[in-house]
């Protein structure tokens, strides 16, 4: 596995970024064992520390998983797939009803407060996203989906609510994830359209129904 020697600042950051485009690669095969912290401490030249910390954070992002007493494997080939591994079942209906509590009264405020330019910004997502749907480019899907409702919420200019749901990125985004449809291009995805009209249009209502009608349906598409 070719790993660059670390520079002396941002230690962790830097061998969390090599150690996850060696796994991307395929260097690592998901189901692997990695090399052990002493040996990947003496090929990038830092401290075990270091490596714990890394590999502690690649392994909350879902792409290894440590086995006490037998080592650190590969899970997933990035923090998508990862979560979609993790977020499942019971959990993610949890997930998608917060989501449904936080969201609908994020888009009824939106349609109240939004101000033109985060309109033309929630377009712009939403341009994005469909872009990425058509494209079937499902990690882009994800994250600007995941984009577009955190902005939602941020347009009702509720700073106590936009914190709690920005706390809730990583599982958010694992939502989305678990819920989209890899064949980007050959699924039919939920529709976001009429979310954005609405809070053109100023109607809280409207937005807040359109905000929950496609979280119910998800929610149902568990049952």
């Amino acid at each position: 596995m070719p790993l660059a020697t670390t520079r002396r600042t941002g230690l962790v950051d830097q061998v969390i970024a090599q150690l996850r485009e060696a796994v991307r690669q395929g260097d690592w095969p998901i189901g692997q064992r990695i090399p052990t912290e002493p040996e990947l401490a003496a090929t990038l030249g830092v401290g075990r520390n270091t490596i714990r910390e890394a590999v502690r954070a690649l392994s909350h992002s879902g792409l290894l998983e440590v086995r006490q007493g037998d080592g650190t494997y590969v899970r997933a080939t990035s923090e998508v797939s990862g979560a979609i591994r993790r977020l499942c079942g019971s959990e993610l209906r949890e997930v998608l009803e917060v989501r449904r509590t936080l969201e609908v009264e994020g888009a009824r405020l939106a349609a109240s407060r939004r101000t033109d330019a985060e309109l033309e910004r929630l377009r712009d997502l939403h341009d994005q996203r469909d872009a990425a749907q058509r494209e079937a480019r499902f990690d882009d899907f994800v994250r600007v989906d995941a984009e577009f409702h955190l902005t939602v919420v941020a347009c009702g200019h509720n700073t106590l609510l936009t914190e709690l749901y920005r706390g809730l990125t990583e599982a958010i985004t694992a939502s989305v994830a678990a819920t989209t449809h890899e064949e980007l291009g050959q699924a039919e995805e939920i529709e976001h359209r009429g979310i954005v009209e609405a809070i053109a249009d100023r109607d809280p209502v409207k937005a807040g129904a359109e905000a929950a009608g496609f979280l119910d349906e998800l929610l149902a598409g568990l049952d």
